[in-house]
């Protein structure tokens, strides 16, 4: 071995560590946070499962530069505070149904809309449609990125009576999720009880709330079958869906590399194949749930959906329409996949 050759290899030795050090200096942390139960890739409520199946696979192809940590249960902050902290670059991802930011962001009140979304075949048209690509602008433009479109069919849990027909909420406490079906839920004769999904149980249990309207994964991921005597379930046909994706900072996501962003938007939409079967077999799975506790489970058809819609036509549809010229857009174009 030559003298220049064994000062190449000690030199190459005693600079290992530190470029080793300086790969791992390289990988970037994130953050996701959510309000659901937590769980494993294999069990539990399907949106902690996708992301942690997403954490996991996007860690596997950017070889251990981008890693996750995950915050079930609003652990990290209030579920209410997650939109606003991602537009502010605050934190890094969440899982959250898009119309809680409704009140900061009034186009978003677009993904619970009542009556507008009426299969899973529509709501997952709309990520390649004109109205996803206009939603997906606007929300770029209040500093968030869309990774996975999710859609999710809902019901009601009751402590009383079955809610099918609107008459039914007449003088109940009812909770529907979002501005625009509180609504139609007034316009029907309920009074309407604002709060997330993950403090529905013990407004249910106090008896500050009558009725609730919420996807199908919570109806059995929040327990709700012990505080219920009837389930109206989405099963047969819904006006109630939600969109709730998998989003993040745009703050964020632009500081990353080019390859670190098509990595993340890749596993992304490669999920929302097991986004849409899991909910899907949430619908069916509620039923058995609560007939076990012995409530009673009714379904909707064609005919009492086209009942809620035509209240919603009214009410919801057009106060959001009249918000502002980019809610009266949006909901053109979302008309256009009815």
């Amino acid at each position: 071995m030559t003298v220049m050759t064994r000062r190449a290899v000690l030199a190459a030795l005693a600079t290992s560590p530190l470029w080793m050090q300086s790969a791992r200096a390289q990988s970037t942390s994130l953050k996701i946070s959510h309000q659901f139960p937590g769980g494993t890739v294999s069990e539990g409520d399907f949106r902690d499962r996708l992301c942690r199946m997403f954490a996991a696979e996007v860690e596997k192809r950017s070889k251990g530069a981008l890693k996750f940590s995950i915050y079930p249960g609003s652990s990290l902050m209030k579920t209410n505070s997650q939109f606003s902290a991602m537009r502010k670059g605050a934190l890094d991802l969440s899982l959250v149904p898009l119309s809680y930011a409704g009140g900061e962001v009034p186009e978003v009140n677009i993904g619970l809309m009542p009556g507008l979304v009426t299969t899973y075949e529509q709501g997952y048209s709309w990520k390649n449609a004109e109205v996803g690509k206009e939603l997906a602008r606007i929300l770029a433009e209040k500093g968030i990125v869309v990774l996975s479109w999710i859609w999710q069919a809902g019901g009601v849990a009751s402590r009383g009576k079955p809610i099918v027909e609107p008459e039914d909420v007449r003088g109940m406490k009812v909770r529907g999720g979002s501005r625009e079906m509180d609504l139609i839920l007034k316009a029907a004769g309920a009074a309407v009880v604002t709060l997330p999904s993950n403090e529905i149980y013990a407004a249910m249990q106090t008896g500050a709330m009558d009725a609730a309207l919420t996807s199908s994964t919570s109806l059995i991921s929040f327990r709700l079958e012990e505080v219920s005597k009837a389930l109206t379930t989405g099963r047969g046909g819904a006006y109630w869906f939600m969109f709730e994706p998998l989003m993040m900072s745009k703050a964020i996501f632009d500081r990353l590399p080019k390859e670190q962003q098509a990595i993340l938007m890749a596993v992304g939409g490669e999920l929302e194949g097991f986004a849409r079967a899991s909910a899907q077999a949430d619908d069916a799975a509620v039923a058995a749930v609560y007939q076990k506790t012995g409530a009673k489970v009714v379904d909707l058809n064609a005919a009492i959906v086209k009942k809620w819609q035509a209240i919603a036509r009214t009410t919801a549809w057009t106060d959001y329409r009249e918000k502002n010229a980019n809610c009266a857009k949006l909901l053109a174009l979302a008309e256009k996949t009815l």
